[in-house]
């Protein structure tokens, strides 16, 4: 009878611990599968305001602080433009200046709590860059998707699509320049973002099922007269980039691939998302399965392994990103030196390189671009 009793405590003890260990995997999956547009990853640290002044702001001293480039800095009702650190400014032991560009709107008070993002721009085209566009809808698998249409004079559309933890104003950085170079731009949003529908289990797939919702804008762009089509995707949006690349029913009219920071080992960016939210090391592969397991995705994918471009495709990525291992990026393009290109940025954190060097950024994409006008 104590050896029975022993033995189901011995059960009851490793099922409460199974169970508490799928739930504890289930919560730490929950830092990729249900990260919310527009709001920070758990990569990104928050940051005190210490002071302003004309032309300038005091943030707390940490290595996002001190990022060269541009950002925006976003807090809870507030956005404001960054520009680098100021190295003749006075700084304190624990601070950073750096420039501040603008404020967008809100005010920005000491104490108040913000964090870097890449978007530089909110609202829509019209208001924040003076662009004419419209606003489409494009019918997709699960319902309609907004998406802004900024006219141009060639045959070839970009459509640009945002990655994870952002929405589709990420897209504006690169809008002006491509209304320079006169390309009709598409800017989707897809299953999630807002004014989206939401995906059936309500969760991020890293781009493993909404590529659908881009090669819906691409049925959308060739029915009202693009010829041709380059995908421009970051993060996320790059993974979609490629799987449209592979499997749409028109990739014969997609002409080349713009890829920044790509995620192109899923389970990768999903254990560095449950890291960075502070999940013991042992648990990260329970993460990984219980990301399987709620979403049907396929085993993990290297770049070695996620997709063979068949079409010209530039990859733009750096050392710094600690989401999407540049690694991937470099060995993708090694793999395929006749079609694929690396343009390397560093001190740049994820989905942000073209904040951390703009001038170089938007002339390795001309480069790229002009055989495909």
């Amino acid at each position: 009878m104590r050896t029975v009793k022993a033995t189901a405590a011995a059960v009851t003890v490793a099922l409460a611990a199974g169970a508490a260990s799928v739930a504890a995997g289930r919560f730490a999956s929950d830092a990729a599968l249900k990260a919310p547009p527009g709001r920070p990853l758990p990569t990104e640290p928050r940051l005190t305001v210490h002071a302003t002044a004309a032309g300038q702001i005091a943030l707390t001293r940490d290595l996002a602080a001190l990022r060269p480039g541009t950002y925006g800095l976003a807090g809870d009702g507030t956005h404001a433009v960054v520009g680098p650190v100021l190295a003749h400014a006075t700084h304190s032991a624990d601070t950073v200046v750096r420039r501040l560009e603008r404020v967008t709107h809100g005010t920005l008070e000491p104490g108040d709590k913000v964090w870097l993002t890449p978007n530089l721009y909110v609202g829509n085209p019209r208001d924040s860059l003076g662009l004419d566009h419209t606003d489409v809808q494009i019918p997709g698998e699960l319902g309609t998707l907004p998406a802004w249409f900024v006219p141009g004079a060639r045959g070839t559309w970009v459509i640009a699509v945002h990655g994870l933890g952002a929405t589709r104003e990420h897209t504006m950085n690169l809008m002006e320049f491509l209304h320079r170079q006169r390309f009709p731009v598409l800017a989707p949003a897809y299953r999630g973002d807002p004014g989206a529908p939401r995906s059936p289990d309500g969760l991020n797939h890293l781009g493993e099922t909404e590529w659908r919702d881009l090669d819906a804008a691409v049925r959308h762009a060739v029915g009202n007269g693009a010829q041709r089509v380059v995908l421009l995707g970051w993060s996320t949006g790059a993974t979609m980039a490629m799987r449209a690349t592979a499997h749409s029913g028109l990739r014969d009219r997609i002409s080349g691939l713009i890829l920044d920071s790509p995620v192109l080992s899923w389970a990768t960016t999903l254990r560095a998302l449950a890291a960075a939210r502070r999940t013991p090391g042992a648990l990260l592969p329970l993460a990984v399965r219980a990301a399987q397991g709620r979403t049907g995705m396929e085993g993990d994918r290297s770049a070695a392994a996620a997709a063979e471009p068949s079409v010209p495709t530039l990859v733009i990525h750096g050392p710094d990103d600690t989401l999407a291992p540049w690694q991937f990026s470099h060995s993708l393009a090694e793999g395929r030196p006749n079609m694929v290109a690396l343009h390397t940025v560093r001190r740049a954190p994820h989905a942000a390189m073209w904040n951390a060097d703009p001038e170089g950024y938007e002339e390795a994409l001309r480069r790229f671009l002009t055989p495909l006008m």
